[in-house]
């Protein structure tokens, strides 16, 4: 069977089915991390994956080969593939549309030793010039509206392998979670005519008690409704909807918060799984005028998501969500402060 998008008018979301992806055995067992000597991919295992699409190289060295220091590949399970049409058709009352869409591979170091976070500020500036560099390629291909970028760490963040790399996907969709965020965004700008996200770091940086720390160009907090024990969010203090638009001095500042904020994860909860996700604007059309006009009511950010326990019925059958850690106390801990 082919990978498929479908939705029902109950939930309004659209669910993946990609029975591809049964082929990883991780699947239907406990979650372990797969690890051992052959790491697929090390420097010098490259044959072990698809081909790149896309490396920071040396400048004498070959694709597919070693001399990387970041490698992009096709996910060799994909939820969804880029081969076909695009195709979207009723079923009764159910939405179904073919599963097209992108599904890569950011292998951050070539060391599979290294947590992202023990790399130096300006190789993890590499891995998120990398990001910019995919969205932009991926939004040539008109049939792609949001691109979503994610990493997994720790086989309760859903991660099965340790080696350090984020996912892309690229859908033809926009997810209804991604629609409703617009759409409070953009009813707040229409009522005060001030962005959400500005109004957002505004108040956390002028009441404090959640903030982390920042620096020239983005701010970490705890937001005020967390709905996870010591979440983080990173927020430029520069508006702008889309992530592909950084300068690679952001990018620079980006790197230097975001090791900082996960070492202090490491250091208070003793080296967590977790999930970071990046949230930017989905795809603009026509491409030629990607950046000619201002989307003056949302804002790209990221999010840290340390994962302790899975979700469980209350949190299914609501929507929302049980905290265990206040967002004050959690940035009390990561600031290095004593209790109060």
């Amino acid at each position: 069977m082919t990978p498929e998008f479908r939705r029902d008018p109950l939930h309004h979301v659209w669910v993946a089915f990609a029975p591809e992806r049964q082929r990883r055995p991780q699947d239907f067992l406990p979650p372990t991390l797969q690890g051992g000597t052959l790491d697929p991919f090390a420097e010098g295992n490259e044959r072990l994956t698809p081909p790149e699409v896309y490396a920071i190289r040396e400048e004498d060295s070959k694709p597919n080969e070693g001399g990387w220091r970041v490698r992009v590949v096709p996910n060799r399970y994909p939820a969804m593939r880029i081969e076909g049409q695009l195709v979207s058709s009723p079923e009764g009352l159910y939405d179904r549309m073919t599963g097209i869409g992108a599904h890569e591979v950011i292998i951050e170091t070539p060391d599979g030793d290294l947590a992202l976070e023990e790399l130096p500020v300006n190789a993890i500036a590499a891995v998120l010039a990398t990001y910019r560099e995919r969205i932009v390629d991926l939004d040539r291909d008109h049939r792609f509206q949001h691109i979503y970028i994610f990493k997994n760490v720790g086989p309760s963040a859903g991660a099965s392998l340790a080696h350090a790399h984020s996912q892309l996907v690229a859908l033809p969709l926009i997810p209804s979670f991604v629609e409703g965020k617009l759409a409070r965004a953009r009813d707040h700008f229409i009522a005060k005519q001030r962005s959400l996200f500005s109004d957002i770091l505004h108040s956390e940086r002028a009441e404090g008690s959640r903030l982390i720390a920042e620096n020239d160009s983005f701010v970490i907090f705890c937001p005020f409704a967390s709905r996870f024990p010591f979440e983080l969010a990173i927020f430029p203090k520069r508006h702008h909807p889309d992530y592909a638009s950084c300068t690679p001095d952001e990018l620079e500042d980006l790197a230097e918060v975001l090791r900082f904020a996960l070492q202090r994860l490491n250091e208070v909860l003793e080296n967590p799984g977790y999930n970071l996700l990046l949230h930017t604007a989905p795809l603009r059309r026509p491409h030629t005028e990607r950046f000619a006009t201002t989307r003056y009511d949302y804002c790209w950010h990221l999010e840290i998501v340390p994962r302790f326990s899975s979700m469980a019925g209350f949190e299914i059958g609501t929507g929302a969500y049980i905290n265990t850690v206040y967002p004050e106390d959690a940035a009390r801990a990561l600031r290095g402060e004593e209790p109060s």
